[in-house]
């Protein structure tokens, strides 16, 4: 029989030696001899890039500089590398041209790729920019879908794009990100725009080689540049006590929406803590519940009228019931699928049938998926199966939900520093944490962030993707 592949990070976070250093107090110096580098500070919140943003447009494509043009946003001409532009260096040897200061961002307009050639410039115009990028500077490639090509070559050329962005992802240093944005032949500035805003800001800290997909949707200028989105909306935050999902509320709150949080009765204390502090309304709740979906709405037309609705709500509530599948009884099995998965169906259910405090048509459902599910992960088999449910239901409601405006997407986190990561021994954590391309763990506002991005109304040419906010984590990257 063939050997198991061993996960060498696996082995080195769980043997005894490790476990035993980790939990001692020596745990921090041990890490710090073995040259494990501080953390690059990433940054965050709506901060555009320090230094000047370098836009490459292949065969005078249009859409990015539209879409930075309605964002306001200036450009620089792009630096190409060809022989004729090197110079020799201190060393003798050719050295490709450079930029003035620091380079913000480079964004490619990839839109008319259409030959193996033309990748060529792709490589020209990165060799400058990757090595002229700022700390937590941008890369940012934009392309048309691959499957809305007719014509074999450019349709391979555009899913090869994918394994340029995550190999540039995985190759830039100090807290720099790439990511590839497809889009539809029909995606205007305007359905564009809030993605591409998200990706210059620091609200992407986090998302790092990651690839998905823009459509078709009217979305006015105004609706596409404003920083308070939610101003006038109610948005429902399930799991809102503590941790990402208190980071959920503060980040909607922030941007303008009214904020009903709701929690288990046995974190109501918690729970009111972050409703008072962001002027919103708690609702103790079992989401687990048959009709909670029914006391949401219900809450929501008693607190805010009968004529208010919903614009969105996000499914942050879940457990973990971790045990290796041979040791998984039915109840462990079967808590968790409840929480995680069958609550959010009947949820959605009843939010959507129309009733008062329901849904409304053009809102914006987000659930949380999670690295585990999509990649996998030993000793949660029933946790891997909730979240990567998810991804499913978002793609198969997706369509079902187009014709009434409303987006549905997910987020798949990986490892993000709340309290209960703290817990995990020092040495063990270092190694979390360090797995990924930004070799440090998430914050929770990341994955607030993004969901705040996903349900934007600006976001609504954005509907059935999963972003994942992981800091490119080697598992399943």
């Amino acid at each position: 029989m063939p050997r198991k592949k061993v996960d060498p990070l696996e082995v080195l976070a769980t043997t005894p030696l490790a476990k035993a250093v980790a939990s001692s107090s020596i745990g921090k110096s041990v890490a710090t001899k073995l040259g494990v580098p501080p953390a690059v500070e990433l940054r965050r919140g709506r901060n555009n890039p320090r230094g000047a943003i370098s836009l490459a447009a292949l065969s005078n494509a249009t859409l990015v500089g539209s879409t930075l043009a309605l964002l306001g946003r200036d450009t620089i001409n792009v630096k190409v590398d060809t022989p004729d532009a090197r110079t020799l260096g201190d060393s003798g040897r050719p050295v490709p041209p450079g930029y003035e200061g620091r380079l913000g961002a480079l964004v490619l307009d990839l839109t008319e790729l259409r030959a193996v050639k033309d990748l060529e410039y792709v490589r020209g115009v990165l060799r400058p920019a990757i090595r002229s990028l700022e700390r937590s500077g941008r890369v940012i490639f934009v392309a048309r879908a691959p499957e809305s090509y007719d014509e074999l070559e450019p349709r391979v050329l555009a899913q090869g794009l994918d394994g340029l962005n995550r190999t540039v992802a995985k190759e830039l240093r100090g807290g720099a990100t790439s990511n590839l944005i497809w889009v539809d032949p029909e995606t205007t500035p305007g359905g564009l725009a809030s993605t591409l805003r998200f990706l210059l800001e620091g609200r992407s800290a986090y998302v790092d080689g990651q690839s998905w997909r823009v459509g078709v949707a009217e979305v006015s200028d105004d609706v596409a540049t404003t920083d308070r989105p939610y101003a006038g909306k109610i948005v429902a935050v399930t799991g809102a006590a503590r941790g990402i999902g208190a980071a959920i509320a503060r980040t909607f709150a922030r941007d303008g929406a009214t904020v009903v949080g709701v929690d288990v009765p046995a974190s109501g204390e918690a729970l009111a803590k972050v409703v008072n502090e962001i002027h919103g309304t708690a609702l103790q709740l079992d989401i687990t519940l048959p009709d909670a979906g029914e006391r949401i709405a219900a809450h929501v037309a008693e607190r805010y009228g009968e004529d208010a609705r919903l614009y969105g709500i996000v499914h942050n509530a879940g457990i973990t019931r971790d045990r290796m599948l041979v040791n998984l009884d039915e109840k462990g099995w079967d808590a968790v699928l409840q929480v995680n998965l069958m609550a959010q169906l009947r949820m959605n259910e009843l939010l959507l049938d129309g009733r008062p405090g329901g849904l409304a048509d053009g809102g914006s459902i987000v659930g949380i998926s999670s690295t585990s599910g999509i990649a996998g992960n030993k000793g949660q088999a029933n946790y891997a199966t909730s979240k990567a449910a998810i991804v499913g239901l978002v793609r198969a409601m997706a369509p079902q939900l187009a014709d009434r405006g409303i987006t549905i997407n997910a987020v798949g986190p990986g490892f993000i520093e709340t309290e209960m990561t703290a817990a995990i021994p020092y040495l063990q954590r270092q190694i979390f944490q360090r797995s990924n391309s930004l070799a440090q763990g998430g914050k929770p506002v990341d994955v607030a962030e993004t969901i705040a991005y996903l349900a934007d109304p600006a976001s609504a040419a954005v509907t059935g993707q999963v972003v994942r906010v992981c800091g490119q984590a080697l598992v399943g990257q």
